[in-house]
């Protein structure tokens, strides 16, 4: 027998959307990079690096683009930060929005994404139509917390907590999904049950799985 959940929590980035990842991994192709280059320089003091300070509003796109550009040339190979912001807005998925309306349905919602103070709105794209569609699926959550806005960013416990605070649930009542394993680490701590999204056929049946609700 599933456990009956009261809330699903949901990461954004690379969960409604075709990860980023992906695209760093064409850019550090068509750039003769090495694999996971972009990932690798992310990962040196990731508490207080450029990527850091941007997902807390610290610094902007320019002062991302010259702070990427230092830590990724003390790398080996120097990469600007704003062709980096240009790879972050993956495409939507659209039959995990239809999964996000099942779970409307069932119970609350809520979404918790580390973003940057770029592009038009919480989704970082510069499309026009793109930012609408996306802003769209960002309206079906009970709430929203987005690190750029708050000045904290996940793995922070404290984001989670606010999350279960605004849509006045238990941890242990939560299921909550994100394609980093470090974001998921300390939501598992508090009791919630994690998915790890790697791929949108994956993160469905892993979701059904977990809650029992039909999202074919």
């Amino acid at each position: 027998m599933t456990k009956t959940f009261k809330a699903v929590i949901w990461d954004f980035g690379g969960v409604f959307t075709s990860s980023p990842f992906d695209a760093f991994t064409r850019y550090e192709e068509e750039k003769g990079l090495p694999k996971d280059f972009i990932r690798s320089v992310n990962a040196v003091n990731p508490l207080e690096n450029a990527w850091a300070l941007l997902e807390r509003s610290e610094v902007d796109a320019a002062g991302f683009d010259g702070m990427f550009r230092t830590e990724s040339a003390a790398l080996g190979h120097e990469v600007p930060g704003r062709d980096v912001l240009s790879l972050l807005s993956g495409s939507l998925r659209p039959r995990v929005v239809e999964a996000l309306k099942v779970c409307k349905a069932k119970g609350k919602v809520g979404c918790i994404t580390n973003n940057a103070p770029i592009g038009k709105g919480a989704s970082m794209t510069n499309d026009a139509q793109k930012a609408a569609d996306l802003e769209k699926v960002f309206a079906m959550f009970d709430h929203v917390i987005e690190s750029s806005k708050l000045g904290i960013r996940k793995p922070d416990p404290r984001i989670y907590a606010l999350m279960c605070e605004a849509l006045d649930v238990d941890p242990v009542d939560c299921v909550y999904l994100d394609d980093l394993g470090i974001n998921l680490k300390p939501a598992r701590q508090m009791g919630m049950t994690t998915i790890k999204v790697l791929g949108e056929n994956q993160l469905l049946a892993d979701l059904e799985a977990a809650t029992g609700y039909v999202l074919a």
